[in-house]
């Protein structure tokens, strides 16, 4: 996806949970069903800590540490904090030499898209803690965050040994024909689902044991899909 599709989804995302953010002492002291332990507060103050850390990481272009989020009143601490934040990637340079813990290159514009989908991602759990359906979005971006779930954050997983190796390889397929393997050798099984499925079951915010289609090696399939194949 080019830098101004991310830029837009980023854009949509974050309006949406500033308006969540608002929502009364109550609302925000909900739980976050896919994130045991963190109220909706404590969701708000995760994504104002990524977003401080993001934002002074592609302005150095090197690694910083990543800043701790207020024990009370998380909310107010995010939207304080989330105007700057898109100025930032709103202005960044895609191809900037920039730190990142992502596949070579190492330019800035890995930040455009992990923040474009951290704050998908996030937007389904503040929707869900909310008690809202979950939102809707374009299909190239789920396609986009599918691939970099199965392509750079599942092999990730692998060689941080936060997922055990599957030994044989998977297949992960889109109506339509869209395919990744994930795993080494010969491919025993297949998992099919639909866009939105699969891209919220690839983060847990969905069930795809439950949507999904599983062919061939069931038991192997339903093992990677639990893996976990994202952090």
């Amino acid at each position: 996806m080019l830098p101004n599709r991310y830029i837009a989804e980023l854009t949509s995302s974050l309006g949406a949970l500033e308006v969540l953010a608002r929502q009364p002492e109550s609302t925000l002291n909900s739980p976050v069903p896919a994130c045991p332990g963190w109220t909706l507060d404590a969701l708000f103050g995760h994504l104002g800590s990524i977003e401080r850390w993001a934002a002074a990481v592609v302005r150095g272009g090197q690694y910083v540490q990543e800043p701790a989020p207020p024990a009370e009143k998380a909310a107010s601490w995010f939207l304080d904090g989330a105007p700057d934040f898109l100025a930032t990637m709103t202005s960044l340079d895609p191809a900037a030499p920039c730190w990142n813990f992502g596949p070579p290159p190492r330019t800035a514009g890995f930040w455009l898209r992990r923040q474009a989908h951290e704050h998908a991602i996030h937007l389904v759990d503040a929707h869900q803690a909310s008690g809202l359906a979950d939102p809707e979005f374009a299909e190239d971006f789920m396609l986009d965050g599918i691939d970099e779930a199965l392509a750079m954050f599942a092999p990730r997983q692998l060689r941080l040994q936060r997922m055990t190796d599957p030994g044989k390889a998977v297949t992960f397929r889109l109506p339509g024909g869209t395919v990744w393997n994930f795993g080494t050798g010969e491919v025993v099984a297949s998992v099919t689902a639909a866009p939105q499925d699969m891209y919220l079951g690839l983060w847990g915010r969905a069930s795809l044991s439950e949507t999904a289609v599983l062919d061939g090696d069931v038991g192997l399939a339903l093992r990677v899909i639990r893996g976990p194949l994202t952090p």
